[in-house]
């Protein structure tokens, strides 16, 4: 699954990999990869290969799961297909409270004491996932674990989630970096630079 996951990934370039002239992030990072999920939406069958996936992985590790929770916004439209899928109650998080109305930052009914899975596109640092679930506990809802499309399997990101939350995913940076190799994507030696990098994204020295 991590594999094909992966490939089709890489083939509607929802993640592009490109080690010799880096991505910029908004955050002004330098990085060999670019990640935007989001593009899964607009391809149905591969769509429905990756929602068949979040659904069975959900499905094997948390059959207990009484309610699915999306994180704005790119977790939403995943959150909303999934909970459909295995017929439970969505909603989502949002990143702050609204300013107006009841300044909700949580969408949908509560209930306090039901079972939650998260549902993220991508997860690099998790600060984000992290602070929807911790939104989601204080609210009553007990968080069962945080699942995800794609991981960059940063270290500050397994820090992060250290004895604080399980994190699945579909597919991750190594394995996709394989997948890349296996189809002439990069080269085998571009698998250093993007090991390098993942170990500190921070440190520029991969690129030389």
């Amino acid at each position: 699954m991590m594999k094909e996951i992966s490939k089709i990934l890489l083939d509607i370039e929802a993640v592009s990999l490109s080690p010799s002239e880096p991505f910029t992030w908004a955050s002004g990072i330098k990085s060999p990869i670019y990640c935007d999920n989001r593009l899964t939406l607009s391809y149905p069958e591969e769509r429905r290969v990756v929602e068949n996936g979040l659904t069975k992985l959900i499905e094997d590790n948390y059959p207990e799961v009484e309610y699915i929770m999306g994180t704005a916004t790119a977790g939403i439209p995943h959150a909303a297909l999934i909970a459909e899928n295995l017929k439970l109650p969505m909603g989502f998080v949002r990143s702050s409270n609204k300013d107006h109305g009841k300044q909700n930052k949580i969408e949908g009914k509560i209930i306090k004491g039901a079972k939650v899975v998260v549902i993220e596109d991508l997860i690099s640092t998790g600060g984000s996932s992290i602070e929807a679930a911790k939104a989601l506990e204080e609210a009553g809802f007990e968080v069962l674990a945080i699942v995800a499309i794609f991981s960059y399997n940063l270290e500050s990101a397994k820090e992060n989630f250290k004895d604080k939350y399980e994190l699945k995913t579909l597919t991750n940076f190594e394995e996709l970096a394989e997948v890349a190799a296996e189809n002439g994507i990069i080269k085998e030696e571009d698998i250093l630079k993007l090991n390098k990098w993942r170990q500190n994204p921070k440190d520029e020295s991969w690129i030389k």
